[in-house]
């Protein structure tokens, strides 16, 4: 009997990445958890197996190279790996924004990327069948005000992305790149705005149905599920509501 693949996803104590372990863990994969916050990943673990799934809760920062190293030494073959570790900082303009965002910023959603690529590739090949995920977002894609920094690090994760298509082309791996847009998470606003629940309630006020948590799981589990030759090359997801970065419906 073969062996139940492995799933890896970055960023797993919340909101996408623990929604994406339910949803591949649903589907049949064994589901490793990586996070900081070890309590979080636990209980999902726990949960998970609870339910008649196979999990387990690694704690892990991403942008610990070493720590990232040792992490892999775990896996000879592996089946897939869900990038979604990162998040935002403030929403200050160029000319007021703190370097030190920046600088978090960066490290987390591409240094941070780039350590888990690199450790885990070797065995993501071994697989002969391996898939890569990379959650950028629409801030990647486009620019909007006050997000100066965050959109530079999301435009750093989609290059990685493209750039690791394209150098790995005819190998057995595939690159894929899912970038949200407006996603309505219980922490990505609030983590953004420093606690300010105020501030981060104003993102969402007035749009009908952003997207959940949920909704951009499926769209990855659906991406990571297709036939081994088909790559979702970039898959872009917005609530009907937005249009753009800057263009948003509101009914206030």
């Amino acid at each position: 009997m073969a062996a139940t693949p492995i799933a890896v996803i970055t960023g797993a104590s919340s909101g996408i990445g623990a929604a994406t372990a339910r949803q591949l863990a649903a589907a049949g994969y064994r589901v490793v958890l990586t996070a900081r916050r070890k309590d979080r990943i636990e209980a999902l673990a726990a949960e998970l197996t609870e339910a008649g799934h196979q999990a387990a809760a690694y704690a892990l920062d991403v942008t610990d190279r070493a720590a990232v190293d040792e992490f892999a030494t775990a896996f000879r073959s592996l089946a897939v790996l869900v990038n979604n570790a990162g998040g935002a900082l403030g929403a200050d303009s160029i000319a007021t924004g703190d370097p030190a965002d920046w600088r978090q910023m960066y490290e987390t959603n591409v240094i941070g990327t780039l350590n888990v690529t690199q450790a885990l590739l070797p065995a993501l090949t071994a697989s002969g069948d391996g898939t890569i995920v990379i959650l950028s977002s629409t801030a990647g894609l486009s620019t909007y005000e006050g997000g100066g920094g965050y959109v530079a690090a999301k435009h750093g994760e989609h290059v990685l992305a493209e750039t690791l298509r394209l150098e790995i082309v005819g190998t057995p791996v595939r690159v894929i790149e899912v970038a949200p847009g407006m996603v309505k998470t219980e922490e990505f606003a609030t983590t953004r705005f420093r606690g300010d629940t105020e501030k981060a309630a104003k993102v969402y006020a007035g749009v009908d149905a952003p997207l959940s948590a949920d909704d951009v799981a499926d769209t990855i589990t659906w991406a990571v599920t297709r036939p081994s030759h088909v790559n979702i090359d970039l898959l872009v997801v917005r609530p009907r509501a937005q249009a753009s970065n800057s263009k948003v419906h509101r009914t206030l």
